[in-house]
C-alpha cells in the first residue's frame, strides 16, 4: 500500500494566549494547523492516553470523545476531527488540526456546561473555553495562525496572483471592439462635448482617464496595476495595445462588459458628469469618485483647449473667400 504523501509546513510559529504557547503551522495548501498538543495545553490538560476499561467513544481524538459531549458535537465540528500528518520546517514528522477547531471545541464545553451535563472534572474546560473564547473566533484564528507564522506577509500576495491569473491572459487576443460608442458618447454628451467624427479620434486624454477609473479600476484590486506594467508606455507616452486584449475570455472579458453596460445605464439616465458621478459613487461607492478642485481645473482646461481648437477648425474649414466680396 502506497504511503500518503506528507504535505509540508510553509510556515511555522506560536500563538500567544494567556500564559500558553501554541504551536501553529501553515501547510503548502493553505490550510492553518494547530499541534494536537497545542489543543491539549490551550485546555489546561495533559495528553493521554486511555484507562483500561475507561468508556470512551472509539475513533475520535482523546479530547473530546467522552461520551456526554457526543450530543453537542455538530457537523462543523465534525468536519475538522481529522488529524493532518505533515513535514515540518525540521523535515520531521508532525501532526495537527485544523485550527478552526479551537473555537468549535470552546462552544461544545460551554454547550454541555449550559445543559448542566459537565461532570465535576470536566468544569475546567468549560472555564479554559471561555478564555479562549476572548481571543478567538473562526476569523481571529486564521489571523493569529498567519501572524504568527509570518504567512500574512505572503497571503496577500498569493491571493492576488491568483486573481491575475485569472483575469489576464498568458498571450495578447486579437482586438475586437470592446467598448461600445455609447459608452464615448455618453461621457461626451455629459461633458458637452461635441460628438463628431473628429472628436472622436482625436478624444481628450481625460477620456482615457475616465474610462481607467470607472472601468478598469471597478475590477479587483490589482488588475489594472498588472495591465499598465504589462504595457507600458513608449517614448510618445502611448501604450502599444489596449488594456483589454490581455484580458481573459472567460473571466476578465465577462466582468469588463459587465462593467461597461452598468456605467453607460447610469451615464444614460444622468442629466449632467456631476449627476452621472453621484450615481456611480452610490452603486459602486467602496472607491468614491471626488472632484476636487485641481482635478476639476485640469478637467476644464482640457476641455477649453479642445473646444478653442474645434472653432479654429470649424472657422478654417467654413472660410469662404467669396463671402468677403
Amino acid at each position: 500500500m502506497t504511503k500518503e504523501k506528507l504535505l509540508k509546513a510553509t510556515h511555522e510559529g506560536k500563538i500567544q494566549i494567556g500564559e500558553n504557547e501554541l504551536n501553529c503551522a501553515v501547510l503548502e495548501d493553505g490550510t492553518r494547523i494547530i499541534s494536537a498538543s497545542a489543543i491539549f495545553k490551550a485546555f489546561g490538560r495533559t495528553k493521554r492516553g486511555r484507562a483500561k476499561n475507561e468508556i470512551r467513544v472509539p475513533n475520535m481524538p482523546s479530547f473530546i470523545d467522552a461520551n456526554n459531549l457526543q450530543s453537542f458535537i455538530d457537523e462543523g465540528l465534525r468536519g475538522v476531527l481529522k488529524q493532518h500528518n505533515y513535514l515540518g520546517l525540521n523535515k520531521k514528522e508532525d501532526s495537527g488540526y485544523n485550527a478552526l477547531i479551537l473555537p468549535m471545541l470552546c462552544k461544545v464545553y460551554l454547550d454541555a456546561r449550559q445543559e448542566k451535563v459537565l461532570k465535576p472534572q470536566q468544569l475546567p474546560l468549560a472555564r479554559a473555553s471561555e478564555i479562549l473564547l476572548l481571543g478567538l473566533s473562526n476569523i481571529g484564528i486564521i489571523a493569529l495562525v498567519d501572524e504568527a507564522t509570518g504567512y500574512q506577509y505572503e497571503r496577500e500576495a498569493n491571493e492576488l496572483q491568483k486573481i491575475l491569473s485569472a483575469y489576464i491572459s498568458t498571450e495578447l487576443l486579437a482586438w475586437q471592439q470592446r467598448f461600445p460608442h455609447e459608452f464615448y458618447k455618453e461621457i461626451f454628451r455629459l461633458r458637452g462635448w461635441d460628438y463628431t467624427a473628429a472628436n472622436i479620434k482625436t478624444k481628450p486624454s481625460v477620456v482615457g482617464h475616465w474610462t481607467n477609473r470607472l472601468i478598469y479600476e471597478q475590477l479587483p484590486k490589482g488588475i489594472l496595476q498588472e495591465l499598465k506594467k504589462q504595457t507600458p508606455k513608449d517614448d510618445t507616452g502611448k501604450r502599444k495595445h489596449h488594456f483589454h486584449r490581455l484580458l481573459t475570455d472567460d473571466v476578465g472579458h465577462p466582468h469588463l462588459q459587465k462593467q461597461i453596460v452598468s456605467v453607460v445605464t447610469l451615464m444614460s439616465v444622468a442629466d449632467s458628469w456631476r449627476d452621472f458621478i453621484k450615481l456611480f459613487n452610490k452603486k459602486f461607492g467602496q472607491q468614491e469618485i471626488q472632484f476636487d478642485e485641481i482635478e476639476e481645473a485640469k478637467i476644464i482646461s482640457e476641455e477649453r483647449k479642445l473646444s478653442s481648437f474645434n472653432k479654429s477648425l470649424k472657422t478654417a474649414l467654413e472660410y469662404n473667400p467669396k463671402d468677403k466680396k
